[in-house]
Order: C-alpha cells, then structure tokens, then sequence
C-alpha cells in the first residue's frame, strides 16, 4: 500500500525483528501450533455437494463464533487454531466454515469456492442456528473469508444472523489485489497459492465422474501463473460468471460495506503484501456501525507485537476478542 489515509492508527507496534512485514505474515505459518479438537459435522447442499463444519464445543455455552478461513486456509491454519484455543478457555464455543474442498477431502463438483460465495456461508450459518438456538452467534472472517463475511453482511443487513463480527485483511477490491500479487516479493505468495489451486483443479480434470465438466484441460491449465489468469480460466466459468472481471466487480465486499448494519470491525495494516490502498474504504463508503481500523504494519493476517521469533504473542486475537466482548 501507498496511501496514508486519515483512519490510520499507530497503536500496534511490532517488536524490532518483526517490522517486516514479510515475517509477520509468513513467521505464524511455520512456527508449530495446536488447536483444540474439533467434531466434523457434514452438511448435504442442494446441488449434490457438501460443506463441513468443524466444531468445539464448550457445554453450557451461550455465545458461538464463527470462523471463516482464508484461501486454501483450515482447521490447521495458525489464526484458527489460535482463536478457538483462546474461546474454549473463555467459555465459547466455535464453529469453523470450511469453505468446499478445504477440510480435508475434495468436494464432488468442478466448482469450488471464490471469494464472493456468501451463499455457501448462509448454509453453515443456519446449521449453527439450528444447533445452538438460543445462542448468541459472532462471526470472524480472514483474508477471503473475511471478504465473504463482509459480503455476506452487507447482503443480509439487519437479517444477517449475526450480533457482531470482524473482518481480518480482506481483499475488499479483488482486481487491485489480484494485480498487487503480480510484483515484488508477493510474488511468492502468489505462486505457493496458485500451485494449490492448480493441484486440486488437476485432480478434478483427471477425475472420471467430472468429464466434460472442466472449462479447460492439464496443458491449459499448467499454464496458468497469476490469480488474475486462474480465476479467469477456471473461477469464474466454474461459478457463472462471465469473466474475470465480472466476478471480480460482482465479489468485491467493498461495495456492500455501507448495507453492513450488524456492529462490524474492519483491520487492514498497510503494509499488507497482499493488498493495495485500493481496498482501503473511504468514510463514505463505511456504515455507521462499521468500525475501520488501519495499521501501519502486521502483514497478511499476522499483528505480531511481542514475546520472540520462536514464540511470537499476537495483537490480533487481543483485539478480535475486545471487539466481541468476549473476555
């Protein structure tokens, strides 16, 4: 990012050896970490697909939080396993969404996942509904998932389900994000993803059951390089949308910010190498139950502010938690 806008905090400040923010957000991904143990619900959807719910559960609970993961993210990403460690030892219950072929086991269409499907998001919502009544329901989102929420949210206003929520690094402008991974050292985040995304699109071309349902075939698809070629090759023909642009313009959860009317925090840091200004929303654009924060660093998802490079403490649950009221 280049900009400085107004909203900018200087509250967060990261210890010396992590300023970058290169080691903010990839020290998290390579240090070891445990998350507690999770019980998989499965979820029958209405075109012949599944979601998978992983739940832990704290008896007597009255409050659950919701997680949704980034891409290609899990039950075995850091930022999940640390929240739900920190909300079973507080006493509430969590449920994290996986998004189709993120838990474990390939989902059984050609399509997937993308970063506007709020739709598959309202299913495991109303699972959670279900279960816990008399709940009260939060929800957080990252990066993707983060972006999905905030769709989400702003599509649903005050029938979102939801009483408060928070937004982690999204990618609230798809096209400027997808173009900022094309220089620099972002790079590297861009080719371990896409190696991802392209190993589970090849399974599904060799897949017998999936003949002809694939829009392109191995050689094409080995060819892609970028986010902006995949999703135009592969995301947006597998979820009905007419090109990359169109599913970038129809996705993007900056548009439905001002809809949002359940209490909604916001973080970017600036130095995010996988976001432009661009994502950065103007007053304007901000409902007023929207509280936007924006930090000079933290990376993608990271908010390191202490502790050692071999066990680093987080900023990020801290304020999650603050947010939510849970204490």
């Amino acid at each position: 990012m280049t900009a400085l806008p107004q909203t900018l905090l200087s509250s967060f400040r990261p210890p010396w050896w992590a300023r970058s923010p290169h080691v903010q957000t990839i020290l998290p991904t390579l240090l070891p970490a445990s998350g507690p143990d999770l019980r998989k619900q499965r979820i029958e959807l209405d075109d012949g697909d599944f979601i998978d719910l992983g739940w832990c559960e704290v008896p007597g609970a009255e409050r659950v939080l919701v997680l949704l993961h980034g891409l290609e993210g899990g039950a075995d990403s850091p930022y999940v396993m640390r929240l739900m460690r920190a909300c079973q030892e507080l006493g509430v219950t969590t449920v994290l969404h996986h998004h189709r072929s993120c838990s474990g086991e390939p989902n059984r269409l050609a399509r997937s996942y993308h970063s506007g499907e709020s739709a598959d998001f309202r299913v495991s919502l109303a699972a959670v509904q279900q279960a816990m009544p008399d709940a009260e329901v939060m929800a957080v989102g990252y990066s993707l998932g983060g972006n999905v929420l905030a769709k989400h949210l702003g599509e649903t206003g005050e029938d979102s389900g939801i009483s408060k929520a928070v937004v982690v690094s999204a990618p609230l402008q798809l096209r400027a994000c997808a173009k900022r991974l094309e220089y620099g050292f972002s790079k590297v985040y861009q080719r371990h993803l896409i190696k991802r995304l392209v190993a589970k699109t090849e399974e599904k071309i060799q897949r017998p059951s999936l003949k002809g349902t694939m829009p392109l075939d191995r050689d094409a698809l080995l060819q892609l390089k970028t986010f902006h070629a995949f999703d135009d090759a592969v995301t947006a023909p597998l979820h009905g949308f007419d090109d990359v642009y169109d599913y970038y313009r129809r996705s993007s959860g900056l548009q439905f910010l001002k809809a949002i009317s359940t209490p909604t925090l916001i973080m970017h840091a600036i130095d995010d190498p996988f976001m432009t200004d661009e994502v950065v929303p103007h007053e304007k654009e901000l409902s007023d139950q929207i509280t936007y924060e924006l930090y000079p660093r933290g990376g993608h998802v990271g908010f390191i502010d202490g502790g050692t490079p071999w066990k680093p403490q987080f900023m990020l649950e801290t304020r999650v938690l603050g947010f939510l009221g849970i204490h």
